[in-house]
């Protein structure tokens, strides 16, 4: 298939252009068919990076996948789900997410919060995630029954009447003078297909953040955490460059500190989605949720 490129669609990377239209495809074998010459652009071969202009003719290669739903689930996770959850009504379920368990399946993950809670509702037809958490990250996780209330919660995170605020354990002594953090933020895949995040003041995205604070213990820090945007790792990344990283963060953190974290027994990222403030007056919605922070144990035997 042979897609030719809008001036509106000019500008982007080939191979984010190809993560859109190979719907269901493991990033990895989008990759390999861009390294293989399986995608051209001009007739030719570009790298994954390559910058689109308008009027370019995309080589879409016939890639196809067979997409394997679940068609049961655990009780075990079930249970836990059922028991997760804060808050429900005709529109919104909210749950305290569990750690390690993804949001939705793939990359070798069968079945993730979104398609557990579909099987365990079958007669909500239109469940669909909000937002979204990192797998290791717990907390205040919002799920939509109705497509109205997702569309009207998808213009309150737009537009910040909906305010998120997460709990994190960080590497070292914070400073109490450093309360904003205003980085932008460029999102990239790696060819193995793996996403990362860095600061880039030229072509990121506006990221801000804003750092609370809370108790001081032996070699770490709790922080209380305030997202004026919500884009992807932002809390790892902004937290990261000040040279103290989420513990337990495995691909931005200190990798001594999240060592020593393991014998502790703190084997995940320490990072949790503690607070939502929802003001969507159109679907009838001013709540405040909370949710009840896991037990991270550090140094002097305190258990948070």
């Amino acid at each position: 298939m042979n897609y030719t490129i809008s001036t509106e669609e000019a500008g982007g990377r080939v191979d984010n252009f190809l993560f859109k239209h190979l719907k269901g495809v493991p990033k990895s074998r989008v990759y390999r068919a861009i390294r293989g010459g399986e995608v051209r652009v001009n007739k030719g071969r570009k790298k994954p990076d390559y910058k689109l202009q308008p009027g370019d003719i995309v080589r879409i290669p016939p890639i196809r996948v067979e997409e394997r739903e679940p068609h049961e689930i655990s009780e075990g996770l079930a249970a836990k789900l059922r028991a997760a959850i804060l808050y429900e009504d005709e529109g919104l379920f909210v749950l305290n997410k569990p750690p390690g368990i993804p949001v939705h399946g793939g990359s070798g993950v069968n079945i993730g919060v979104i398609e557990a809670m579909r099987l365990s509702y079958p007669k909500l037809k239109h469940l669909d995630l909000v937002h979204r958490l990192d797998k290791d990250t717990s907390g205040c996780l919002m799920i939509a029954k109705k497509r109205s209330v997702l569309k009207v919660l998808h213009a309150a995170l737009r537009e910040g009447t909906i305010q998120k605020t997460y709990l994190a354990l960080v590497v070292g002594h914070w400073p109490k003078s450093l309360q904003k953090i205003d980085a932008p933020l460029r999102k990239h895949h790696l060819e193995s297909g793996e996403r990362m995040v860095k600061v880039d003041l030229e072509d990121g995205k506006a990221a801000l953040t804003y750092v609370k604070p809370l108790e001081y213990y032996p070699g770490v820090t709790l922080l209380e955490i305030n997202l004026k945007t919500g884009r992807t790792h932002q809390i790892r990344v902004h937290t990261a460059i000040h040279k103290h990283p989420v513990l337990g963060d495995e691909k931005y953190g200190n990798r001594a500190a999240n060592k020593e974290a393991k014998t502790k027994g703190i084997t995940r990222i320490a990072l949790h989605a503690s607070e939502l403030n929802i003001n969507c007056p159109e679907i009838g919605l001013q709540l405040q949720i909370k949710a009840e922070k896991p037990k991270w144990n550090i140094d002097g035997g305190i258990t948070l």
